[in-house]
């Protein structure tokens, strides 16, 4: 499992982005996403693509496409700047693309939308993913998830499954025993989000909480209950086949021990 996880980068310019890329290549690491937010969007996103295309070529890369923060004019110009995207990305066979609506779903532009779309181009080559939250409808009462999810699959060019992280795990088991219930299960991949905490990530989420990620009161007072939730989520994640993706910071040798440490039985 250690070899197979995948780690998410996080950079404000080229020169961090590159300092991470050397690391990762230095400790074998190949498996990387790139997110589309913050500052990682528009040109800057395009130019990461770029950045990463002609200097590092050996890399497994998913970049996450937001809808929302590549949107540009209207919907039509928009549409045609994914289009553009995709046909970058198929000129490597290890792209591939997370799309996501984005914190502010823009109208008659989101994912679902988008794929109605995509089913309709002719030679269209591309493996797409999609997000799933288990825990919108708990504890954020949004009972929108799984209808949205029915169509996304219903598409039929989807092929994996993007997980947000949470800490409830008997909720987690629910939804993905439901996933599994959908059609096409079995030729999708899954892919789960992990947050390794620290200290450092408890105070942050305190004072500013990512948007639709439910964590309990008690990790967030507790570091060592965090830290044995962790290793069962890890477990969990071991025993349905998804694959975690690591969403905190990782690039110094102390940090990167520690994530492994989650992984060692």
């Amino acid at each position: 499992m250690i070899h197979n996880l995948r780690f998410e980068l996080s950079f404000k310019n080229i020169y961090q982005l590159e300092n991470k890329l050397k690391f990762c290549r230095l400790n074998r690491i190949y498996n990387i996403n790139i997110p589309c937010k913050g500052i990682i969007k528009k040109e800057f996103f395009n130019a990461t693509f770029e950045y990463i295309s002609r200097n590092f070529k050996e890399f497994n890369v998913t970049y996450h496409y937001s809808l929302y923060h590549q949107y540009s004019k209207n919907k039509e110009n928009s549409y045609q700047d994914f289009l553009g995207f995709i046909e970058k990305t198929n000129s490597y066979k290890n792209y591939k693309i997370l799309l996501v609506s984005g914190s502010n779903k823009k109208k008659n532009f989101d994912v679902n939308n988008v794929l109605l779309n995509l089913k309709k181009e002719s030679n269209l080559k591309v493996q797409l993913g999609i997000a799933y939250n288990p825990y919108l409808k708990k504890y954020y009462n949004i009972s929108s998830e799984k209808e949205r999810y029915q169509k996304k699959i219903s598409s039929g060019i989807v092929n994996s499954i993007w997980l947000q992280f949470g800490t409830d795990i008997e909720l987690l088991q629910s939804e993905v025993n439901y996933l599994k219930k959908t059609g096409e299960f079995e030729k999708l991949n899954l892919f789960g989000s992990l947050l390794i905490p620290s200290k450092q990530f408890i105070s942050r989420f305190k004072f500013r909480p990512w948007k639709g990620v439910y964590i309990s009161e008690n990790y967030l007072n507790s570091l060592e209950d965090f830290y044995n939730f962790t290793k069962d989520l890890v477990c969990f994640y071991k025993d349905n086949n998804i694959t975690p993706v690591i969403e905190t910071e990782f690039s110094t040798l102390e940090k990167l021990d520690f994530v492994y440490s989650f992984f060692k039985k």
